[in-house]
């Protein structure tokens, strides 16, 4: 006893002041009225009962809490039966732009509504985009810790999609009377039992559900030859996905000489150009490399491919292009990477951005469907996988009325497709018909918005015009008000577009003018997807054109529904 007190004396003021600070942050944060969350002792010790053969024994618990995008998050660090209910009436596994969506409209179809969103990640539901946009342009030298950003609009705002406050306690969601939307972090969902309408976490617990949604996303993925090079290796390549991702690159980025990017399509493309703008500040060397012959190489034409191509390199970068990785070993504290064609690059980190693995994990123990063309789950015309489960974001596979079956890996798609999946929850049996856009920035003065399947095998007419200031994306959201493009874009209906009066010039301009313009692609004679190049805010014109499925004898005609040639 005399140890234990011994103990209890020194620990006793830490107690306090964490007790202190707690509540001080959650007062800050607005939870709770200011008040402890319930059942949340902030330090309590026991010697046990006398005699009982743990006099020595003591509990000491801290209630953790944390800085979330400038606000206070209130972190899971109670014995899980206090955490978290054991049944809630509508189930969101993932936590990502999909899975808010759905909560989101749960609650505006259902205002009572308990749902509770489980996320492997240590934080509450955020977006992706300027993971690899514009956080990387900010000034702030704290931005990886505030994660606030100035969007192409001057407009300031955080990645997460809602502050702490607007979440309420697991252990309180159920018994909220209005009911709530309640976020588990740092929980991954190991099993799940359709039939007993049940999952169970890593640690074992289980929870029961009514109705449930899938939205796990994916995971990056990697080159055999890395995964195969060694620890060495691996600890020097970033997989960039996450939140973390960005923070530990950006540091990363601060402290060596040499920096290489592995792949050319979009998520490639932007951080080079993002780290090519830095190259200039801290004599970072930023190299891109892939197997096409220019950027983006699978998604543009080849001559506007080419473009962008030397775009990037204007940003600082050096683009090696037609490169097969053939190994990669570490030697004297460098990278050795070892093309195909006998090239070496050195380098002192790798970012594999190569694509992207939808999260299927759970399809065995689930017994669900996974398509073995596209990948992920697949879910009928409702984004159902069975009568009590839906999927939604880039891990659904779902079948497209126009386009055939369809998976999308877009900000737009996981917006579109998790609140239609939520309101299908609450009973809407709505099927999904909306043609979901994306859109990839190479800095604030170049960007495109793309519909449908833009692939650069496909046939392909462009129409362009000279582009003014106004055509980049910093006018674009200048205009419109939003930084994400889609929010503004899902929206909007087009209704008998009136095509600009002027003549439209040949279908392609002398070389490197392509400052604007229409990218169709065509299959059977059909326009199955466009590409908006530094044209915004004419996505429904698109998505119309598509959804009608009709064969255009002159592309020029139909380009002058957006308007590419007016000042």
């Amino acid at each position: 006893m005399l140890k234990c007190r011994t103990v209890w004396k020194k620990l006793a003021p830490l107690a306090r002041a964490s007790s202190t600070l707690c509540r001080q942050n959650v007062r800050r944060a607005g939870l709770n009225n200011g008040k402890m969350p319930s059942c949340v002792p902030a330090g309590h010790m026991s010697t046990g009962p006398a005699g009982g053969g743990r006099e020595n024994q003591m509990y000491f618990l801290l209630v953790g809490v944390t800085c979330v995008g400038g606000g206070v998050y209130v972190r899971d660090s109670l014995p899980a039966s206090l955490q978290f209910p054991s049944h809630t009436p509508y189930l969101l596994i993932g936590g990502g732009t999909a899975s808010f969506a759905a909560a989101r409209s749960i609650r505006a179809r259902d205002p009572g509504a308990k749902v509770l969103i489980v996320t492997d990640e240590p934080v509450p539901p955020y977006m992706r985009p300027p993971l690899s946009k514009e956080l990387w342009f900010s000034d702030d030298p704290s931005v990886t810790e505030t994660l606030r950003f100035k969007q192409w609009n001057g407009k300031e705002r955080s990645i997460y999609f809602q502050p702490p406050s607007f979440y309420i306690s697991a252990e309180e969601l159920d018994g909220a009377e209005n009911g709530g939307v309640a976020v588990l972090t740092s929980k991954t969902v190991v099993h799940m039992d359709v039939r007993g309408n049940k999952i169970k976490l890593d640690d074992n617990t289980e929870i029961s559900y009514d109705k449930c949604l899938i939205a796990t996303g994916g995971v990056p993925r990697s080159l055999q030859v890395i995964e195969r090079a060694g620890e060495e290796v691996m600890k020097r390549t970033t997989l960039f996905r996450k939140v973390e991702d960005f923070k530990s690159l950006d540091k990363v980025s601060r402290n060596i000489k040499s920096i290489t990017i592995i792949g050319g399509g979009f998520l490639g493309s932007e951080l080079a150009c993002a780290l090519g703008r830095r190259s200039t500040e801290c004599d970072l060397e930023v190299i891109q490399m892939f197997p096409e012959k220019g950027n983006m190489g699978k998604v543009l034409p080849e001559y506007l491919s080419n473009w962008t191509t030397e775009k990037v390199k204007k940003e600082g970068v050096k683009v090696i292009s037609e490169a097969l990785v053939k190994s990669v070993v570490c030697k004297d504290e460098k990278l050795e990477i070892q093309l195909k064609d006998g090239r070496l690059v050195k380098t002192d980190h790798i970012v594999a951005a190569v694509g992207l693995e939808p999260n299927v994990d759970l399809a065995k123990s689930a017994g669900l469907e996974v398509d073995s063309d596209f990948g992920g789950f697949r879910v009928n015309a409702e984004l159902q996988a069975r009568s009590n489960i839906w999927v939604a974001g880039d891990a659904a596979c779902f079948y497209d009325i126009r386009l055939g079956r369809r998976r999308v890996e877009h900000h737009d798609h996981a917006v579109v497709s998790g609140r239609l999946a939520g309101e299908n929850m609450t009973g809407a049996n709505k099927p999904y018909w909306h043609q979901s856009m994306f859109w990839s920035d190479l800095g604030p003065d170049v960007g495109y918005e793309a519909i449908g399947i833009v692939d650069s095998s496909l046939p392909t007419v462009g129409v362009f015009a000279k582009a003014t200031s106004k055509d980049t994306p910093k006018a674009a959201t200048e205009k419109s008000g939003t930084g994400i493009r889609s929010e503004s874009e899902t929206e909007d209906t087009a209704v008998s577009p009136v095509a600009s009066p002027t003549p439209a010039p040949p279908a392609v301009l002398q070389k490197d003018e392509y400052g604007k313009g229409v990218i169709f692609y065509l299959r059977d004679k059909v326009v199955v997807g466009i590409i908006l190049w530094n044209v915004f805010n004419r996505m429904p014109v698109a998505r119309k054109i598509i959804k009608d499925g009709e064969q255009h004898v002159d592309l020029n005609e139909v380009a002058k529904l957006f308007n590419i040639h007016d000042d």
